[in-house]
């Protein structure tokens, strides 16, 4: 009863406040520089009112029609619209004033997450933003009747003709907007990552006919020509080519606990992360998921401002409608964010993980779909952008550190696993059916083989008190990294054995450095992270942590060092070299040059394509207690670091929550020595080459790059 009551009382605020907005298009009552900002935002939350209705009717929709309308509902930010959208904050502060426009496209933004509460039926949400939108307009309305406020315009006599509300007034409205309905927003959020019962997307993909592309525009995502592309493609595939693609990221899956020695079966709940395309191999996937006892669980990037992670989107996705309205809006929370509301958003999240404490106990890890193919992002920064202050940049670290502790101790990280496996996209270029059968056939080389070499890659590292690594002709690295001391050789190992299980594909061998020592310079030429290419990326370390950096994105070096920080450094003083690896995979690397995409491969692939580095967290960080053993019995003792024994003392201190991988191609690498105690040197990589016995094949492939 009381959720008939309830679900009649939303419905109610949403019939009042669309009849409100439908009023304020018509109105003449703020000044007339912001009357503009207020019909066009009113227009919009009307476009998807009737989308809403549309909906609701079951109303079914030509394939032409449903492109329409996806280009209707996203036209306002696309990259040929952006220039005059008040979603672009350079605009809303050239027509509304530095304070107002950075306040008013926030809230523009945060209005755009309308889309898809109107195809998941979320009404409640609706409602709150179309009264948070009437609240703001009222401030605008009573200053401008009231006289009260700021004066505003004034007419050619001087006389003031119009008034607004105090920006604080407008920035407390959107902060209250933000805090009060944390307790809602956010809880949902740690619910949509938990509970497989929340299945909007789920039913899409199990029940719709993925042979109708129709089925795409449900989501309600903006669908590009490479979503329509990649699913036609797929759906060209034969079925034994998709089930092999789906049981390769399942099985890779499953071989994660078994090579932790975690028991998946007192888990029941899988995430899976994917973009917008693949949904024939997702059904797949989902089926060998229930086959193993795992309900599978997908869920929508984040929308709300809240939930968001600067650069990174978690959940379902599909390609942005503009990556620089994206990179324009990261740090929107710079808007809000203060101790208060860092202390409030902790304690929900608290509060909710208590809530859902049981579906928490039964998730297994997430299972991820990465792309790559898209063209290399290289982003204007903007003024108009809010950014936040070096206080804000603490809190928010804070914020992500106790956010951390939380869901650590709900999901334990050393009773979960993960898999990530990579596709292109058609933006790849002509190539994209030849790039994606060679991408399956990487995914699937032989793990076996693969172990066996680089078991003799470790056999000769393990002997070495450090490794040395340099680069070659037009490559300035050169870096020293320390090695944990091994008491037992017969029962220890430093790096792991690392083939197609969590990382697909094969293959590397990784290690957590000893900080104390390893010090020099790391230079790449030319890296994607993430959407971003950078060019000329350096990055120096001492006694194991970055103390200066730079890339050459931009005329201005300050620009560049403001990205590093952002994007690699995630807004750190600095950060320790977490991880240090040796990528073997030759036969990628070969394919990829052959085929003239090795820049546009993302980092999963391109870590197996040279030695890597990662600064932030080790690979086991919140697991360090529990033992990882190789295939050959032997345990991996390098599980921790100065910076992550600190959670025995000083947990704040202990880990970053973040860890970005760089790789020096093999193009770009001289040699990697080990050097033992007593100095001698044994060659891993001389002259880009392998030279171990043992491994002597993984040149193979270089050698037909070479000719």
């Amino acid at each position: 009863m009381e959720d008939m009551e309830h679900t009649e009382i939303v419905k109610e605020r949403y019939s009042l406040s669309m009849e409100r907005i439908r009023e304020i298009r018509e109105e003449e009552a703020v000044a007339s520089s912001f009357a503009g900002y207020f019909r066009k935002t009113a227009d919009f939350l009307l476009t998807v009112g009737e989308v809403y209705e549309e909906l609701k009717a079951g109303r079914e929709l030509s394939l032409e029609e449903c492109r329409e309308r996806n280009e209707r509902l996203y036209r306002d930010i696309l990259p040929e619209h952006y220039g005059e959208s008040y979603g672009n904050p350079a605009y809303a502060v050239k027509c509304l004033g530095e304070d107002y426009g950075q306040l008013l496209s926030f809230l523009y933004s945060e209005l755009r997450g309308e889309i898809v509460y109107a195809f998941e039926d979320r009404l409640e949400d609706m409602a709150i933003l179309q009264e948070t939108f009437i609240e703001v307009y009222n401030l605008f309305t009573m200053a401008n009747a009231d006289g009260a406020a700021l004066p505003g315009e004034t007419g050619e006599d001087g006389a003031e003709t119009a008034y607004l509300p105090l920006v604080d007034q407008v920035r407390d409205a959107l902060y209250w907007y933000v805090s009060d309905y944390c307790d809602r927003t956010v809880e949902y959020r740690v619910r949509e990552c938990l509970d497989p019962s929340l299945a909007f997307a789920k039913d899409i993909i199990m029940k719709e006919d993925l042979s109708d592309l129709r089925y795409l525009y449900q989501f309600g995502e903006y669908i590009s020509e490479g979503e329509l592309r990649t699913a036609a493609f797929l759906n060209g595939l034969p079925e034994e080519t998709v089930q092999l693609m789906a049981d390769t990221y399942t099985e890779g899956y499953r071989k994660g606990f078994e090579v932790m020695r975690r028991d998946l079966s007192r888990k029941s709940t899988v995430v899976i992360r994917y973009e917008l395309g693949f949904e024939r191999m997702i059904r797949m996937a989902v089926e060998n998921f229930r086959a193993m006892g795992l309900e599978p669980i997908i869920y929508r990037a984040a929308v709300h401002s809240v939930n968001k992670s600067a650069g990174r989107k978690a959940g379902y996705f599909a390609t942005s409608p503009n990556r620089q309205y994206d990179y324009d809006h990261r740090y929107d929370n710079a808007l809000y964010l203060d101790k208060a509301f860092k202390d409030r958003k902790t304690a929900v999240l608290k509060v909710a993980y208590e809530k859902y404490k049981k579906e928490a106990a039964a998730y297994a890890g997430p299972a991820v779909v990465e792309t790559f193919g898209q063209e290399g992002f290289e982003p204007e920064n903007k003024a108009e952008c809010p950014s936040l202050t070096d206080k804000q940049e603490k809190l928010a670290r804070e914020a992500a550190a106790e956010a951390a502790q939380i869901a650590q101790a709900y999901v334990p990280g050393d009773e979960t696993s993960f898999t990530i496996i990579a596709f292109p996209v058609p933006e790849i270029g002509e190539r994209y059916e030849e790039i994606f059968q060679e991408t399956i056939r990487i995914n699937t080389l032989d793990y076996e083989e693969y172990k066996t070499m680089q078991q003799a890659l470790i056999d000769v590292l393990d002997e070495a008190e450090y490794v040395e690594v340099t680069g070659g002709e037009g490559n300035d690295t050169r870096l020293r990294i320390s090695l944990h001391p091994l008491k037992d050789r017969e029962r220890e190992t430093n790096f792991e054995n690392c083939v197609a299980d969590v990382n697909i594909p094969v293959g590397e061998v990784f290690t957590s450095p000893v900080l104390n020592g390893t010090e020099g310079l790391l230079h790449v030429r030319n890296v994607y992270i993430g959407d971003f290419q950078f060019r000329d990326l350096r990055l120096r370390f001492e006694d194991g942590m970055v103390t200066d950096y730079s890339c050459a994105n931009f005329p201005d070096p300050e620009a560049g060092r403001r990205l590093v920080r952002q994007v690699i450094l995630k807004n750190h003083d600095s950060l320790p070299m977490g991880e240090f690896a040796i990528g073997t995979n030759t036969v990628a690397y070969r394919a990829a040059e052959r085929l003239g995409i090795t820049e546009k491969l993302p980092i999963l692939i391109a870590e197996k394509m040279g030695p890597h580095f990662a600064v932030g967290d080790t690979c086991y960080s919140w697991s360090e207690d529990s033992p990882v053993y190789n295939p050959n019995g032997k345990e991996i003792i390098a599980r921790d670091n100065e910076r992550s024994l600190l959670r025995k003392t000083e947990i704040s201190r202990a880990y970053f929550n973040c860890h970005t991988d760089i790789t020096i191609p093999y193009k770009e690498l001289g040699d990697i020595a080990a050097v033992a105690p007593d100095g001698t040197r044994r060659p891993v990589i001389r002259d880009g080459r392998f030279a171990v016995a043992g491994a002597e094949k993984l040149n193979a492939p270089l050698e037909e790059s070479a000719c």
